[in-house]
This record gives structure tokens, sequence and C-alpha cells, in this order.
């Protein structure tokens, strides 16, 4: 048994340190990780940052509730990563908000970041010098380019949350970068 417990320590510790020396494949990817590492954690800051009873507050009407757009977040980075960083056929399909827990959006956010940075560590100098065309504006842009649209997006959404973090006399996470 000691033999067990000693073995499967060693395993983990080599796990965790090869882990540690990951290093994306492009110069590209090697600069950008460091930046969207940091946008993930604002962001789930933001998420965690608000109470559950106040995930369904929303400023107007025809607003997203805080709930929504953290799923709204959660959901197009992938899909936009998939869509224009990857160059795949995908078509939105977003979980609804009204029926998930603070906990399980958080777990959402979590997933879609971890799917992007995966994305971001394995994604070849080939397909990140591949064109395509940005839906919203016609714009051609290379694909390493389409990866600050997904985070711009991604900010666009987590500044109208820490709005709404405010607006519920709560202060938000600080800004760090």
């Amino acid at each position: 048994m000691k033999t067990f417990a000693t073995l499967t320590l060693v395993l983990l510790f080599t796990l965790t340190v090869k882990a540690q020396d990951r290093v994306p494949k492009t110069d590209f990817t090697k600069m950008y990780l460091p930046v969207w590492l940091e946008a993930k954690a604002h962001c789930l800051a933001v998420a965690k940052a608000m109470p559950a009873e106040s995930y369904n507050y929303k400023p107007t009407e025809v607003s997203k509730t805080f709930g929504e757009q953290m799923v709204h977040i959660a959901h197009t980075v992938v899909l936009l990563t998939e869509r224009y960083v990857q160059g795949m056929d995908v078509k939105p399909n977003t979980p609804d908000a009204n029926t998930m827990s603070k906990a399980e959006i958080i777990n959402l956010l979590e997933e879609g970041f971890d799917y992007v940075t995966e994305v971001i560590y394995t994604i070849e100098q080939p397909l990140l010098d591949e064109t395509c065309v940005m839906y919203h504006s016609g714009n051609t842009v290379s694909r390493a380019f389409a990866f600050f649209y997904v985070q711009d997006h991604m900010a666009n959404h987590r500044s109208k949350s820490n709005l709404y973090v405010r607006m519920n006399n709560i202060q938000p996470p600080e800004y760090t970068w």
C-alpha cells in the first residue's frame, strides 16, 4: 500500500510539472496566452462577485440578465473560436441561463475558457495563417487575428456584467491588466 501511495504521488508530481512546462506551439500563441489567461481570470472574478440571487438582475427590460451575459460569454468564446480560429462550421445553441445555477454557469465559463486555452496551446501556424471572413463586418482577417475578436467580444459582455455588479451596490473585482 505504501508503494502504491508513493507511486501515485510521483505520478501526480510528474504530471503537474509537465503541465506547468507546457508551451504554445507558435510565437503568436506564446504572446497571446498570458493575455487570454488574464482576461479569463478577470471574467471569472466578475462572475463570482455577483451573488447567486442577483444572477437574474437586468438593468432594462431589453437587456440580458447577469446570468445570461455570463452564459453568452461561456458559449461564444467556444463558438467564435471554433468558427473563426479553427474554421469549423458551427451554429449557435446557447444554453438557457434561467435554468442554471450560479455554480453551473461558472462551471460553463471555466469549460469555455479552458477550451480556448487548449486551442491556444495546440493550434499550428499554418491554420493561424489562413484567413476567414468575419460575420458581422465582412472583414477578411487571419485566424490568428480572430483570437482578438473572441477576446473583444468576451470583454464587451464582461464589461456590461461588471456594470451590473456595480448597479447592485457591489464592489466589482479590480481590473488588473
